[in-house]
């Protein structure tokens, strides 16, 4: 039930009705007639755009537009008024009724009230975390799989097929440091005193690996030359990395459809096969960049290289993939992984990079568009970074010197589930405080705490109701008494559900379902605080059961809802606040 959906139909067909009979010309089109909530809640309950955007095509004035459709709208018994405002915008306001059968559906329906067919079972790769194979998940790391997770979780429930995926980037010189870093480590298991050399990786995480590799090998790399050990520690320290990182995730709930390892593409041809198609497209030359500004990229050189024609979808320049020595830049295995997605049968591709990714946003959409003839669509959405709080003190993070703060750190002090949720109440684009002391506090201005406490009062009333408070029995309560502003604005907000939902999916934002709970909460504690001098608000009256019914139905949809919601975003809801 997504009651501004249905009452979009209301609109629509009756603008069809005043084109039949000849108050509007033929030919319109209603695409973008919308049905929201009005910018000011005292002005109605939803509002439609439909005379303003049809008043150009339909050559007439929108408030004549606006009272003809207001005359239709009101002859449905959904509609108590519809009152034209300003320049021709239409105020509705719904009547009690629907409000109250909104609390009805949703204790039918139970937590699949707002789940949506908008995504019509599209098939979405979610490519995210995907941190480089050197060592354990930091906080900076968390941020973007949380972000991936729940957004993967979102486009879930709005009705796409998502595969959620982390490409492990195993093909790259940085796997030779973190070889050789455990290298020294496996030597030190040995009783040898090592030195890390700059570049390496000198974190305590890496003394278990050295140990581990040594009850592998015994002393067989012991004083060998480089070229005897490194392939073989490369793979070793890579999959006890990966080992580390699955479980960091796992902390976080977090599990991963598919690992895909960048090395894989190296032996199979796909690269060149990628690249092939580039060129039968045209799209692949060989020639000299001017020098970028500023500082100069790693890929840059003076002299001829092969390059891709990026800017003919839309990057700043076009892009080289092999160096002139003929070694593959960064970007070649990277299109050739998301060329693979594409065969691999993706409609819609997402990544999740962090904002030091920032660059590499516009040549990876000139190389999907150009890989698919632009019909597979590539969002990447960049997470900025986390500040780390402690006693008033920030934290500082640093892979490379081993004094990181880790996500398994972080889980410990707070939990999974504060984590998670206080990682979505920032756009994902917009930086992140996190705060130990504020994370845990009890009060309206920790978000975590308060939609929490919602669900916790809700289970409250619950177990001291001595009556049937099944979801049947609430369901068919009768709900006619359910008058007062208060009680309707908790009712109005629990049907805003599943636009939301959409709307997020869409964006794919899904720090609108936090912001959104946080926002159902608050119109609940409201509720529940004007119960306090109003006793008729409260949710128990004592020998009226029916009446005591109809009000711990509104207090259950809530908790439903927040059900819903924090299922999309991971974390558990609470039946008790300790």
């Amino acid at each position: 039930m997504n009651l501004f959906a249905d009452i979009r139909i209301l609109v629509i067909d009756a603008l069809t009705d005043l084109v039949a009979s000849g108050d509007l010309p033929e030919g319109l089109s209603f695409d973008n007639v919308a049905v929201e909530p009005p910018r000011d809640a005292a002005h109605g309950d939803m509002a439609t755009n439909a005379a303003m955007v049809l008043a150009k095509p339909a050559k007439q004035k929108p408030r004549d537009i606006a009272e003809a459709l207001a005359a239709r709208l009101t002859a449905d018994d959904r509609i108590a008024s519809a009152e034209v405002a300003g320049p021709g915008f239409l105020n509705l306001r719904l009547d009690g009724s629907v409000w109250q059968s909104v609390v009805s559906t949703v204790l039918s329906t139970g937590t699949a009230f707002g789940k949506s067919n908008l995504g019509q079972g599209t098939r979405v790769n979610v490519e995210y975390v995907s941190a480089n194979p050197t060592g354990p998940l930091h906080v900076g790391h968390t941020r973007g799989a949380v972000f991936g997770d729940a957004l993967s979780s979102l486009l879930d429930y709005a009705g796409y097929e998502v595969t959620r995926e982390y490409v492990i980037n195993d093909g790259g010189s940085q796997i030779d440091t973190l070889a050789r870093s455990v290298y020294l480590r496996y030597l030190e298991a040995h009783g040898q005193e090592v030195a890390f050399a700059d570049g390496t990786y000198p974190g305590d995480y890496l003394v278990p690996v050295g140990q581990q590799l040594k009850d592998s090998v015994g002393a067989d790399y012991v004083d060998q030359p480089e070229d005897v050990w490194l392939e073989p520690i490369r793979n070793f320290a890579t999959d006890a990395m990966m080992d580390l990182i699955r479980e960091d995730l796992a902390l976080l709930g977090i599990k991963m459809d598919v690992f895909f390892s960048e090395k894989s593409l190296y032996p199979t041809g796909k690269i060149e096969a990628c690249l092939q198609k580039l060129e039968n497209k045209g799209l692949i030359y060989t020639g000299t960049l001017e020098p970028p500004k500023g500082k100069l990229p790693e890929d840059w050189e003076a002299r001829e290289q092969t390059l891709f024609k990026s800017t003919d979808f839309g990057d700043d320049v076009d892009r080289p993939i092999k160096k002139s020595d003929g070694a593959w830049t960064y970007f070649a295995p990277d299109i050739a992984y998301h060329n693979d997605k594409i065969e691999r049968g993706f409609e819609m591709l997402i990544d999740v990079f962090g904002a030091d990714h920032g660059g590499y946003v516009k040549r990876m959409k000139a190389a999907v568009k150009a890989l698919s003839d632009d019909t597979v669509p590539l969002d990447i959405k960049l997470t900025q970074i986390v500040r780390l709080f402690k006693n008033g003190e920030e934290f500082k993070m640093s892979k490379r010197a081993g004094t990181f703060v880790m996500l398994r750190d972080l889980i410990e002090e707070v939990g999974p589930d504060v984590t998670r949720f206080h990682m979505l109440t920032r756009k994902n684009d917009a930086p992140l405080d996190f705060d130990f002391d504020k994370v845990l506090e009890q009060s309206k201005d920790n978000p975590v705490f308060y939609v929490q406490y919602a669900h916790a009062r809700v289970n409250s009333v619950l177990r001291k109701a001595e009556f049937e408070t099944d979801d049947a029995t609430l369901a068919s309560a009768d709900l006619t008494g359910m008058t007062h502003e208060a009680e309707l604005a908790v009712a109005k907000k629990i049907a805003e559900w599943p636009r939301l939902v959409e709307i997020a999916a869409r964006t794919n934002e899904p720090h609108r379902i936090a912001f959104y709970l946080y926002e159902l909460a608050s119109e609940f504690h409201s509720l529940w605080n004007r119960g306090n001098e109003d006793a008729s608000l409260r949710f128990l009256h004592e020998g009226n059961i029916p009446q005591s019914q109809a009000k711990i139905a509104l207090a259950r949809a809530v908790s439903v809802v927040i059900s819903a919601g924090l299922g999309i975003l991971g974390v558990t809801p609470v039946d008790e606040m300790r």
